[in-house]
């Protein structure tokens, strides 16, 4: 193990320790605040160090086998226990280096997920409609709650665009992957000669930014412009200007919703959208600041790049990002991802070691 790698274990080991310390003082149980923070530090530290700790006592078991290898009688012994420690060693250094990876802070956090039709006409739309529906079931399978904040469908079925708010623990570290551009290869329904199309989707998933501390919206910055909302809904659609649609005038980011009969309702979830793209905006600005060392094969959240195709004819799955095929479209397409979700994880972990390894 590396001594930088050491210190900063043995460091995060004396902080442990004086967490310990200061939860146990008086003031600290009269500050709700301050007791929930240090709480969830600890809970983040605690593995790491335990596991440290497991790892200094296989170092000294294998160091005390080998002071026994002098005796002839124990040499033997010896020759196992030393086997089976660095075994452990091994093993529990290659925990410790992936629990020291540096963590998503938005990992946690509830998120926006965006789906547009491409290029692809009426094909495409519909295919945003399978797009949906395929996260849609991933949420009810993990256990998520799921609320469609806006959405614009086409004449034939299908959305041109739909925005959908999942809530739930771990939703933005299993479905943050997913941004990117989607391409959907299949005979549409419209089709009337069998011809196999090709058409696209792109998807964006922005995790919910935090009211308090994330984005600091200037009013000045804003323009808000209501009108009468259109499409499905009866007469009431017609009648009152209930949509809202507001511009951030520093970025050029525009968010509409009509979805509510209050305008009210409408202007809040719109800021909330906005302030999740400001968000993702500032993330991607400094992910290209960073990437002149190394760019990530799947972390860059360019929604340019195509990352998925979907081959209906031949009944495969290919992310394109990790050279992954899977022969199970129907069960993919009606929500059973963790496979896909894994594997990108994966390789974002290895990456994440890769770099940590040339540090």
């Amino acid at each position: 193990m590396k001594d930088s790698m050491k210190s900063k274990l043995a460091q995060l080991a004396r902080r442990l320790e004086e967490i310990d310390g200061l939860l146990a003082q008086e003031e600290t149980a009269r500050d709700m605040n301050k007791l929930r923070t240090l709480g969830q530090e600890r809970a983040e530290i605690e593995p790491v160090v335990v596991r440290f700790h497991d790892f200094n006592r296989a170092c000294a078991d294998e160091l005390s086998a080998q002071e026994m290898l002098t005796d002839p009688d124990m040499k033997a012994l010896a020759e196992e226990e030393i086997h089976a420690a660095r075994g452990r060693i091994e093993s529990l250094e290659a925990d410790l280096q992936r629990l020291l990876l540096p963590k998503d802070p938005n990992d946690d956090r509830n998120v926006f997920l965006e789906v547009r039709a491409g290029t692809g006409g009426d094909e495409s739309a519909l295919f945003a409609g399978s797009l949906l529906r395929m996260y849609l079931r991933y949420a009810e399978r993990n256990r998520w709650k799921t609320e469609v904040i806006s959405e614009s469908a086409s004449e034939l079925g299908g959305y041109k665009e739909a925005i959908v708010r999942i809530e739930g623990q771990g939703a933005y570290s299993k479905l943050k992957f997913e941004s990117g551009g989607h391409r959907v290869q299949r005979v549409p329904e419209t089709e009337a000669q069998g011809r196999i199309h090709t058409s696209a989707c792109t998807v964006a998933v922005l995790p919910e930014a935090d009211e308090i501390d994330d984005v600091k919206i200037d009013p000045t910055e804003i323009r808000i412009d209501v009108y009468r909302a259109s499409g499905a809904g009866g007469q009431h659609v017609n009648k009152t200007e209930s949509a809202v649609r507001i511009t951030h005038l520093a970025t050029g980011l525009v968010v509409e919703c009509q979805d509510d009969r209050s305008q009210h309702k409408n202007k809040e979830r719109a800021m909330k959208i906005l302030a999740a793209r400001i968000k993702d905006k500032q993330v991607q600005d400094q992910q290209r600041s960073e990437a002149s060392t190394r760019k990530s094969l799947i972390g860059s959240g360019d929604r340019s790049e195509r990352i998925r195709t979907y081959n209906f004819p031949q009944g495969r799955v290919t992310d394109h990002r990790i050279n992954l095929t899977l022969y199970r479209i129907d069960a993919i397409m009606d929500g059973d991802i963790d496979e896909l979700s894994q594997a990108l994880t994966a390789e974002h972990q290895a990456e994440l070691l890769a770099a940590l390894g040339e540090a």
